[in-house]
């Protein structure tokens, strides 16, 4: 007889708030990035080998029923890290990182 029980979404919630597929390092981001991009389960796994194809095809599942709710998600993870890079680009400007460092290489060696 056939076990026909839904099995869990291997996907979870790190310390920083961050979904990430099973215990891997790989985010539901990058997979769902992969996928938009036009990549197919068996090339995700492919690309990411922690992954299994199982959990790819499960993820995959849950995003398409899940869309709206998993797009804000990941919109809302989208603007967070543009605040953290610009809130990083004012406190260290890369322009004057960068002219430090060339007027370093310019001069002669002491």
């Amino acid at each position: 007889m056939l076990d026909l029980r839904a099995e869990p979404v291997p996907l979870r919630v790190d310390t920083g708030g961050v979904v990430r597929v099973g215990q891997t390092r790989v985010t539901l981001h990058t997979v769902v990035t992969a996928f938009h991009q036009g990549l197919g389960a068996e090339e995700i796994a492919d690309r990411y080998p922690s992954l299994t194809l199982p959990d790819v095809y499960s993820v995959l599942g849950y995003y398409l029923r899940h869309r709206s709710v998993l797009d804000a998600y990941l919109e809302e993870q989208r603007l967070a890290a543009e605040e953290f890079r610009a809130e990083n680009q004012q406190r260290w400007p890369s322009q004057a990182l960068r002219k430090k460092l060339l007027a370093r290489l310019r001069r002669p060696e002491q």
